[in-house]
């Protein structure tokens, strides 16, 4: 099969990437290269087609999507805070660039997941959160995942085939600092026997889940009978990122406490996905726990560079 994978030198499409290789299909990526690294693909790069352009540019992915059989949308900004100060941006990328390939989908036909987000909740009435609970967003970067969803369901409603699925906290090797951003930042501070900085009291939690496990998500909704659903892609299980900073400096052999800031502006309290819908109609089941993964990466030491650089 052929596949296109949007934000394809980013975090989650660089892993996506490689299990689409791995499975024998052909692969175009594309990237502006804002946020995503040519480090991320630079040992796969010759068995692709990299394109370095932009979701805005609907002339450059009408010709790159016209003998697709589906595309991967991941490429976004993701941001919370600096969704305050270029919400126009966010808009024109997020939303503009969004309905851009919903358009060539209805035009040509093939399939469609893109990346949600569970920040389209917002403090969610109820633990854990399903799919049908209320959304209610509390930054722009939020709102634009909202809006992509309407969208989606727009087109949808006139045949195209779109799923969407609404990530928890990704975290993983090559992450960067829109996913699961804390882990990146306290594993940096720590290796470096520093204390690390926790906006808050700490007592927020969040739903952690690794990176393959996503890419796992995305193929198996790809392959899917479903033509159109949102998903929460998580594991149903949290930690406190007051918990996560503990964990990581006791893995690393230090004593001291963490540091206290003030909290961010549009950050939720808790998120905790129910994945009850995954598993039934994607039969989705994440195989990766955090804890687990950050002891064996900091005891091992393995991989810790491609995680803090």
């Amino acid at each position: 099969m052929k596949y296109a994978v949007t934000g394809g030198a980013g975090f989650i499409g660089s892993h996506l990437i490689r299990s689409l290789l791995n499975q024998g299909h052909t692969v175009t990526a594309i990237d502006n290269l804002n946020t995503g690294r040519m480090d991320n693909i630079k040992s796969i790069l010759d068995k692709i087609d990299f394109v370095n352009g932009d979701i805005r540019d609907f002339e450059l992915l009408k010709n790159k999507f016209r003998d697709v059989d589906g595309v991967f949308h991941e490429a976004a900004l993701a941001s919370v805070q600096e969704s305050f100060s270029k919400e126009k941006e966010y808009r024109e990328v997020n939303v503009g660039g969004t309905e851009n390939i919903l358009k060539l989908a209805k035009e040509f036909g093939f399939k469609i997941v893109y990346a949600s987000s569970s920040s389209v909740y917002g403090n969610p009435i109820k633990i854990p959160i399903v799919e049908g609970d209320p959304k209610s967003p509390i930054n722009p970067y939020a709102q634009t995942k909202l809006d992509d969803e309407r969208i989606a369901t727009r087109y949808a409603n006139e045949g195209v085939h779109v799923i969407g699925l609404r990530y928890f906290n990704v975290f993983g090797e090559r992450q960067s600092q829109a996913y699961a951003g804390v882990i990146k930042k306290f594993l940096k501070k720590a290796s470096n026997g520093e204390a690390p900085i926790i906006n808050g009291d700490g007592s927020q939690t969040r739903d952690f889940v690794y990176v393959d496990d996503v890419v796992q998500a995305n193929i198996l909704a790809m392959k899917s009978n479903v033509n159109h659903d949102f998903f929460n892609v998580g594991t149903g299980t949290t930690v406190s990122i007051l918990e996560l900073a503990n964990l990581i400096m006791d893995a690393f052999g230090l004593s001291i406490k963490p540091v206290h800031g003030p909290e961010l502006p549009g950050d939720v309290k808790i998120t905790k996905a129910d994945i009850s819908l995954a598993k039934r109609l994607l039969d989705w089941q994440p195989k990766v726990d955090i804890k687990e993964w950050l002891r064996d990466v900091i005891t091992a030491r393995t991989n810790l560079d491609l995680i803090t650089n």
